[in-house]
């Protein structure tokens, strides 16, 4: 990969410095990486910019130089929305650049941006997530990608520095097919420790207890793990918020229906995550589907 500052590393623009986003970012100035970060709150460039970061007036200013582009933002419309047009990625960036989109979006997004990419002579990659912000603070994300195995291999320095598991998972489109699938396999995993925390609790169990020696055997996971606190002390301070966990199960739902797979339980906990919605907590950490078991039992909701 060309470079244009000069140094051992590719100059990196990073657009979206959100929950994930900003120790994201932080990571990969820590690893040596020159960063110019762009986003709207003043504040996120502000914290770039103590961690060592330089910081855009604009969008076309941050990635006109760079050699590699990252964005990180909510969903397919942001991410359209910063790539296109005149003021967009595409339009400003130089040809030859690689464009990494790390948002969780729907695959045919991702699938439209690289031939976009392709069009102007820029390189894509689709690079989904998962970990939440403590995966993001530690640099143990999980990163499943879709793309040319050239363009993985010339990105891949930048993924070590950013997780832990790193997977080419096939062409465009194919690391966000793999990202909604792990949205379903956590949000019904929540469901189902949810719903043993609501049970526990109405048997007088000691919760603590119970959880500990659950996550020592086959019902032990990742989601019980990291989630344990939260349904101890009902503490839903969002990592990753019911919001983004809505529009990823809207993601899997319409992407099995395109491809004839059936999701019974996934339907199910997509409608019990809308509820949590209309409910008013979709600002809250994704563990609120306690909330929701609460109320089917009666519970008086807390968090």
């Amino acid at each position: 990969m060309s470079n244009s500052a000069g140094s051992a590393r590719p100059t990196v623009a990073w657009v979206g410095l959100g929950i994930m986003g900003s120790p994201m970012s932080e990571n990969l100035i820590k690893a040596g990486y020159q960063v110019t970060g762009f986003t709207l709150e003043k504040e996120k460039l502000d914290r770039l910019a103590a961690a060592g970061g330089a910081v855009a007036g604009s969008l076309a200013e941050a990635v006109r130089d760079a050699d590699v582009i990252i964005t990180m933002v909510p969903a397919s419309p942001q991410v359209e929305a910063i790539a296109y047009g005149p003021e967009g990625i595409l339009e400003n960036a130089r040809s030859g650049a690689l464009l990494i989109d790390m948002s969780s979006i729907t695959p045919q997004t991702s699938i439209d941006l690289a031939a976009a990419g392709r069009a102007k002579g820029i390189r894509v990659l689709d690079a989904p997530v998962s970990g939440g912000e403590a995966g993001a603070v530690e640099a143990v994300l999980s990163i499943m990608v879709g793309g040319e195995r050239a363009d993985f291999d010339a990105a891949k320095p930048l993924f070590d520095a950013l997780g832990k598991t790193i997977v080419l998972c096939g062409p465009n489109g194919s690391g966000q097919t793999v990202k909604a699938a792990n949205q379903l396999i956590v949000a019904v995993n929540i469901q189902a420790c949810a719903e043993a925390v609501g049970f526990l609790e109405k048997s007088g169990v000691d919760l603590a207890a119970a959880l500990d020696v659950l996550g020592g055997g086959l019902a032990g996971s990742t989601v019980l793990a990291r989630k344990k606190d939260n349904f101890l002390n009902r503490d839903f301070k969002p990592g990753f918020r019911i919001d983004l966990h809505h529009k990823d199960m809207g993601i899997v739902t319409d992407a099995a229906r395109d491809v004839g797979a059936a999701l019974p339980v996934g339907a199910m906990v997509a409608q019990l995550v809308a509820s949590l919605r209309t409910q008013g907590d979709g600002g809250l950490d994704h563990s609120a589907l306690l909330r929701g078991v609460d109320r089917l039992s009666g519970t008086p909701v807390q968090g």
